[in-house]
């Protein structure tokens, strides 16, 4: 027995020696932890078959078999050579359109060259030559297609390639037809601002006059360049200008255009507009400027007259979502709102008034997936279960015949064949890295197993990596807060070890999830390798456990985010194998902004934080997102400055790291650089590191991420 227990410690330890050590390339540039899944799936008409892209062609699978049954284009073979790096098939799937030569602007937008290939005639032809196109779009019945260039809308038609050019009052920094500006695209996005009608007659657009809204301006250092650029661009910050938005109708075959009776009010924001089956009638939703009052309205593709249809109103914000569905019968629409408390699903009739709440509860659909006409069928994924897991659900349209369809914990997704006739499940857990299996909807009849990921199944075993341990704890004020630890492999309860806080804590938000991965996750278990627990924590305001506990945070962003914080430390202290003097916390973006303000505000209860390009300030964020939770400064001013890091950089203690990008559009060096001064001014000493022209993600170039990677790796073995 005594040998028996020899051979099995004498095997724990060779298993301990065998462990791999995880290096910052592993997690940058070698992609030892790649996850792989199932992606670039278009649909077909026929729900059994799909495309995808792969080594420069366009080929069409059968989804039940995973075999290639036809080469619809072979970009190498054509004239020109195309590097196709993106593509859409027309409604009747007899046209591709093809991407190529993509050149970015921002975080969704960019712009590229276009050519149409005929599948028929196997002919190519170029979109336009007159210059990079943006949005390229075909018309519902494959004979045109529409695109922007230089803030202008524009259709080319098929059959003898012409160009129409329906607007030409573009602008750069002043007028944009058919695409967003800069605070729509980050906020509100999307990019392309024009809808063909089902009909493919007429084009409803956006236009955009952004002339009184502010430029922000950034330097570029180019490499090579004696001199920066200075580069202009149209940013509204918190309480400034916005660009005032009209909605336009264009008829094709009578170049008539018609404006969308909006209102005569300007201050307001139009977030989404999409046709409903009926070529004549437009749905345009419709925002004031603090955002808690969202009216739908229907209009009028001739005439340009608007009727109310909905109206939801809030005492703090209404959240904009996709989950607006007409019906094919025209009679009806199904509509997401969270209302009622939680987020749910809707049938109103066309004129508004509700049919039925589809689905209710205490918890939130997470995923609308569509409805099959034809069998009445909603399907869906919620919280049901849990706020830490995701279901998929089917539910018949008059609210009865619920059925949980996916069985196994954790984390599931779904995307449904056009035809209702098959969905993959995208599927992990915190053990289990993504798994993707395809079903067949009828019966919910497993198909075939799409993807294990054996090789990271692998590294995971070879690498010895941590897997979530979820625990759970209540504030003072009896608020039960989510959270997970990554431990050491060999954790030891007997000894005491230094606590990595990560925590990104936005509104809406979620980290504490039963799934594979999250924020950083690998650079996190090159931590618990060095010995170090990391906690990640989800506090008030983030996500799925229903509105209260999501807008709590209104007019006070960051004041019970940093309360729950401490309140984590605390908790932590508590704990017998936690060393209460080595807590430290990190954070990207809004995380950047908590650990900051934790570091200042909160001094005291970590030793050690770093913030990568936080808002150290609410005032230099734009008013989409920060008035939707704080009101604009003019009304707000106490709840912008009272949880502001500047404000308390007087207070810092401990070891603080800051990092930013100076080409970051998003959140700007400004805030850094601001927050920098304040620190200064009040003697105190911190760390510094700044990216040149680095975006919010510190791209372009993996370069970058394996510098931060070391840099905070560094940092927290010296300082933590």
């Amino acid at each position: 027995m005594k040998k028996l227990l020899v051979l099995v410690l004498l095997a724990g330890s060779i298993n301990v020696s065998a462990q791999k050590q995880i290096t910052v390339e592993d997690i940058t540039t070698q992609n030892t932890f790649a996850q792989k899944s199932v992606t670039g799936i278009n649909w077909m008409k026929e729900g059994k078959f799909y495309t995808s892209l792969g080594e420069n062609k366009i080929l069409k699978y059968d989804i039940t078999t995973g075999e290639v049954v036809e080469t619809l284009l072979d970009g190498a073979r054509l004239s020109p050579k195309i590097d196709i790096q993106s593509y859409s098939l027309s409604e009747d799937e007899k046209k591709i359109l093809l991407l190529t030569e993509r050149e970015s602007i921002y975080r969704r937008s960019y712009k590229a060259e276009f050519f149409v290939y005929d599948l028929a005639t196997r002919s190519l032809k170029k979109l336009s030559s007159s210059g990079k196109q943006q949005n390229a779009t075909f018309s519902p019945d494959g004979s045109k297609v529409a695109f922007t260039r230089d803030n202008n809308l524009f259709y080319t038609t098929l059959a003898n390639m012409s160009e129409t050019q329906v607007t030409n009052d573009g602008k750069f920094n002043s007028i944009i037809n058919g695409s967003t500006d800069w605070v729509y695209e980050e906020e509100f996005g999307f990019v392309q601002a024009f809808f063909w009608s089902p009909d493919g007659k007429k084009l409803a657009y956006y236009r955009f006059d952004e002339s009184n809204v502010k430029e922000y301006n950034m330097q570029v250092w180019s490499k090579g360049k004696l001199y920066p650029n200075d580069y202009r661009y149209k940013y509204p910050k918190a309480g400034e200008d916005n660009s005032t938005i009209e909605i336009w109708l264009y008829d094709l075959a009578s170049t008539q255009k018609v404006k969308a009776d909006i209102g005569t009010e300007k201050d307001i924001y139009i977030p989404r507009v999409k046709w409903t089956n009926d070529s004549n009638l437009l749905s345009i939703r419709k925002l004031n400027r603090l955002q808690n009052n969202l009216e739908l309205l229907h209009t009028n593709a001739t005439t340009g007259a608007s009727k109310l249809v909905l109206n939801e109103k809030s005492e703090t914000y209404v959240d904009i979502n996709d989950d607006l569905t007409y019906l094919n019968d025209g009679k009806q629409f199904i509509h997401g709102s969270e209302s009622g408390g939680y987020y749910h699903l809707y049938l109103h009739n066309m004129d508004g008034t509700l049919v039925r709440q589809l689905t209710s509860g205490n918890y939130e659909v997470t995923d609308f997936n569509g409805v099959d006409e034809k069998t009445k069928t909603l399907f869906y994924v919620s919280t049901e279960v849990s706020p830490l897991e995701r279901h998929v659900y089917s539910i018949s349209l008059d609210g009865k015949k619920k059925v949980k369809l996916s069985q196994a914990s954790g984390t599931h997704t779904l995307n449904m064949s056009d035809d209702f006739q098959f969905y993959i499940d995208y599927h992990s857990e915190a053990g289990q890295p993504l798994y993707v299996s395809l079903y067949k909807a009828k019966g919910n009849t497993l198909v075939k197993t799409l993807e294990k990921n054996e090789k990271l199944v692998k590294a995971i075993g070879e690498y010895g990596l941590a897997t979530k341990e979820f625990f759970s704890f209540k504030t003072t004020d009896g608020t039960l807060l989510d959270g997970y630890f990554l431990k050491p492999k060999n954790f030891d309860p007997s000894k005491q070890y230094p606590v990595l806080v990560y925590q990104y804590s936005g509104p809406g938000s979620q980290e504490v999830r039963n799934s594979w991965g999250g924020g950083h996750f690998y650079f996190h278990q090159m931590l618990t390798q060095k010995g170090y627990i990391v906690a990640v924590i989800d506090t008030r305001g983030t996500g799925f456990r229903g509105e209260k506990f999501k807008k709590l945070t209104y007019k006070q962003l960051g004041k019970y985010e940093l309360e729950d914080h401490l309140e984590g430390a605390k908790f932590l202290a508590t704990l017998d194998y936690v060393d209460d003097s080595r807590i430290g916390i990190w954070g990207w973006s809004y995380g950047g902004y908590m650990s900051s303000l934790a570091m200042t505000k909160g001094a005291g209860a970590f030793k050690t934080g770093i913030a990568v390009a936080p808002v150290t300030n609410w005032r230099y964020y734009d008013n989409i997102y920060t008035e939707r939770f704080m009101q604009r400064p003019q009304e707000n001013a106490a709840g912008y400055d009272d949880n502001s890091p500047t404000t308390f950089a007087a207070n810092l203690k401990g070891n603080f790291l800051l990092v930013h990008g100076t080409g970051d559009d998003n959140v700007h060096f400004q805030n850094s650089v601001a927050l920098q001064d304040a620190l200064i001014n009040a003697g105190k000493q911190f760390q510094s590191f700044y990216y040149p022209d680095k975006n919010h993600g510190l791209a372009p170039g993996i370069k970058n991420r394996q510098h931060l990677y070391n840099m905070m790796l560094n940092f927290i073995l010296g300082g933590l």
